[in-house]
């Protein structure tokens, strides 16, 4: 299996695993300006460097351990998304103060279920939907980053939290 297989095969599968939405989150972070396999391929190496996806641990990071993660050479060494992903793990921490979990603030904005969008044919699908642009605004309003609205769409995407079917 290739080492980006994993994340295909578990696209779209509705998730409220804060671990795994953490994950998603700093694959989408580091997707962008690359492709996605890229991004998913670094999956035991974000786990590495980033506590094992405990947004706890990684929302305590200091600049010296920046620099560490930087110099990881399996890395992908992007200082900027690094810090981001640091600064997205400090957001989650802060939302708990709001919310049971992740998971639960960003279901909230779908009641708790999927979004279903139903296409025609696979180049109707987009990279951007009005209900992501909501939630990336939202998100960086409570400091995340890095959560544009076409990160933030293939995120809830990838997490299963909106869906794409195409009607052939």
């Amino acid at each position: 299996m290739k080492n980006y297989q994993w994340y295909s095969d578990q696209w779209g599968e509705p998730t409220r695993d804060d671990r795994r939405l953490f994950l998603l989150l700093t694959i989408g972070v580091f997707q962008a300006g690359l492709s996605w396999k890229a991004a998913a391929a670094k999956k035991d190496v974000f786990l590495k460097n980033f506590c094992d996806m405990d947004f706890r641990q990684v929302a305590a990071l200091f600049p010296d351990d920046i620099e560490r993660i930087a110099h990881d050479p399996e890395m992908i060494r992007n200082p900027r998304k690094i810090k981001a992903v640091i600064q997205n793990a400090r957001a989650i921490v802060k939302l708990l103060e709001e919310y049971d979990s992740f998971a639960d603030y960003l279901w909230d904005f779908v009641g708790g279920v999927p979004i279903i969008k139903q296409y025609e044919s696979v180049e109707e699908v987009g990279n951007t939907l009005p209900e992501a642009t909501v939630i990336a605004r939202d998100m960086k309003k409570r400091g995340f980053s890095f959560v544009g609205p076409v990160i933030t769409c293939m995120f809830l995407k990838a997490a299963g939290i909106i869906q794409d079917q195409v009607l052939i």
